[in-house]
């Protein structure tokens, strides 16, 4: 993230920190570039309101505006979840869908 930021443009450069650092540790900025004109901004979920956002999203996947069946990879019952974070931490399941039956 550090790199990222002093990378970027000086006058108008921006960075976007997706998600959460890992580790947690701070991100040290030289407050001189933030005087200069460089911007830092982060968000989770690439934005998403989930109380105004996923009623919408919902309404298009049921109206077949979006199409997110596409994304699943893997469906397993739930006595075999254990499978499925075995398929997520060999990077080989992008969505896995558990059925609770």
């Amino acid at each position: 993230m550090e790199d990222a930021f002093n990378s970027s443009r000086v006058n108008w450069g921006k960075t976007v920190i997706l998600g959460v650092e890992m580790h947690q540790t701070p991100l040290p900025i030289n407050t001189y570039f933030l005087l200069r004109g460089r911007t830092v901004t982060g968000c989770f979920f690439g934005g998403l309101k989930a109380k105004s956002d996923i009623p919408i999203l919902a309404q298009k996947y049921l109206h077949k505006e979006i199409n997110l069946d596409g994304f699943i990879t893997h469906e397993v019952n739930f006595q075999d979840i254990n499978k499925a974070f075995d398929l997520l931490l060999e990077g080989k399941s992008l969505r896995c869908i558990i059925w609770m039956d």
